[in-house]
């Protein structure tokens, strides 16, 4: 039996939307609402035009799939970062934690998603030509795998080696000091600092 709708249909659609959000419970979908159509609306207008502004401004990277405003982001733009080493993750919000963090001062490229068999991600589903054009392109000294240490991370890394080493160029793995079977998420900077330090050519 569903739930019995309390609010107007206005409100329950945006109740439906924020529970579609990661992470974001039906508690937490209902104090959001309250907090956003409360008396003073200024907060929930700020978010709505900054919502707007993004979704009609922020797109991808053209070079490494991250966010950026433009045709390349403010990482790849950035002429203090050292190309010679690309680490190469899943997600957009593993750059995040890696630049949250401190520890890598290279450049990135977003692979979009890993193999897994059981939501039908094989070879031929996964996203390597870019990569590999830019490896030709660019020619990094190393790339460095950072796909998580779950098995799906730890099967598309030793799928990608293989291809990135017959381009001539160094290949490691980001694994060591990260927790057996997570992301890059569950990693704090400290453990993320042993894993660039401690990576294995691969």
């Amino acid at each position: 039996m569903g739930r019995m709708k309390t609010y107007p249909d206005k409100a329950e659609a945006l109740l439906a939307a924020l529970r579609k959000l990661p992470s974001i419970g039906p508690r937490s979908a209902e104090r959001i609402l309250l907090f956003l159509l409360d008396q003073d609306r200024a907060p929930a207008q700020t978010l709505a035009v900054a919502l707007e502004e993004a979704l009609r401004h922020v797109g991808f990277c053209e070079r490494c799939g991250f966010f950026s405003e433009g045709p390349l982001c403010t990482i790849c733009q950035d002429a203090m970062r050292d190309r010679s080493l690309l680490c190469v993750v899943a997600r957009r919000q593993d750059v995040l934690r890696l630049e949250q963090s401190g520890r890598f001062k290279g450049l990135y490229h977003v692979l979009g998603q890993r193999l897994s068999p059981l939501q039908g991600i094989g070879p031929q589903e996964l996203p390597v030509g870019p990569l590999l054009a830019r490896l030709q392109k660019e020619r990094p000294a190393e790339v460095i795998l950072a796909l998580g240490s779950d098995a799906e991370g730890h099967t598309t890394a030793l799928y990608l080696a293989p291809l990135i080493k017959k381009q001539g160029i160094r290949t490691s793995l980001l694994a060591v000091g990260l927790p057996a079977g997570t992301g890059l998420e569950y990693a704090d900077s400290v453990t993320l600092g042993y894993a660039f330090s401690g990576r294995q050519e691969i």
